[in-house]
C-alpha cells in the first residue's frame, strides 16, 4: 500500500502541552499539513467542475461551481487525523454541509461511495455524513483550497481518518449496501475511527 503514497510519513512524535486529550492513540502532533496523494494530482477547472449525488436516491442532483457557491457556507474549525499517524489541530475549512446537499436528493440507502476527479473512491456510511459532521469544502484557512490538498473541493469528514475526506471530490453515490473504495480494497478499515485506531482490516 505504501507504494501509492508520495510523501508525508515522516515526523517526530510529539504532543503540544495540554492538548494530549485531543490526539487519538498512536498519533503525533503535526504543525504543518503534509501532502499525501494516491497517484497523480488532477487539476480541475472550476468551469468544468460538477458535484453530483446519485444512486439510490429519490431525486439525483448535480451542482455547477456557480450553483454550489450559491448554497449556504459554514466555517468548520476542526482537528484532522491521518492514518499515517499525524494529527493537525485547530485548522479551519469552509464549505457546504452534507446535510444541505443530501436534503435535496432524498437518499434511500444507508451507505455512500465518494468518487473523485482522478478516479479515487472511498466508502462512508450515510450516518457519518449527516448531523453536522461532514462538508464539501472549498477553502482552508481563509484561502481557496490548494490543489495539492484537494482543491477546488474536497470532502471533509474530520471525525474519521483523513483518507475518508476525499480530495478532488466529484460526487457521492448512495448505495443500499457497504462497498470498499480504493484504500479499503487495499487493506484499510471500512469505517476508520481514529479514536478506535481503525486503520486496517483487522483493527
Amino acid at each position: 500500500m505504501s507504494d501509492f503514497i508520495s510523501r508525508g510519513f515522516g515526523g517526530r512524535r510529539r504532543q503540544p502541552k495540554g492538548m494530549e486529550g485531543r490526539i487519538p492513540p498512536g498519533q503525533y502532533y503535526e504543525p504543518g499539513f503534509p501532502v499525501l496523494t494516491a497517484g497523480p494530482t488532477p487539476h480541475v477547472d472550476t468551469a468544468e467542475w460538477r458535484f453530483s449525488i446519485d444512486g439510490v436516491v429519490g431525486a439525483p442532483r448535480s451542482w455547477t461551481w456557480e450553483q454550489f457557491n450559491a448554497l449556504p457556507f459554514e466555517d468548520v474549525p476542526c482537528d484532522i487525523h491521518c492514518v499515517t499517524k499525524w494529527s493537525k489541530l485547530d485548522t479551519t475549512f469552509r464549505g457546504v454541509s452534507l446535510d444541505t446537499l443530501l436534503a435535496e436528493v432524498e437518499p434511500l440507502g444507508g451507505y455512500t461511495m465518494a468518487h473523485c476527479y482522478g478516479g479515487y473512491t472511498t466508502n462512508v456510511a450515510l450516518e457519518e455524513l449527516t448531523g453536522g459532521r461532514a462538508w464539501v469544502v472549498t477553502e482552508h484557512e481563509g484561502e481557496p483550497l490548494p490543489t495539492e490538498h484537494g482543491g477546488p473541493a474536497r470532502l471533509l469528514v474530520p471525525h474519521l481518518y483523513f483518507w475518508k475526506s476525499a480530495k478532488w471530490v466529484a460526487g457521492l453515490r448512495v448505495l443500499d449496501s457497504d462497498e470498499p473504495g480504493f484504500w479499503e480494497s487495499n487493506g484499510y478499515h471500512m469505517h476508520g475511527d481514529p479514536w478506535r485506531e481503525e486503520r486496517y482490516w483487522n483493527d
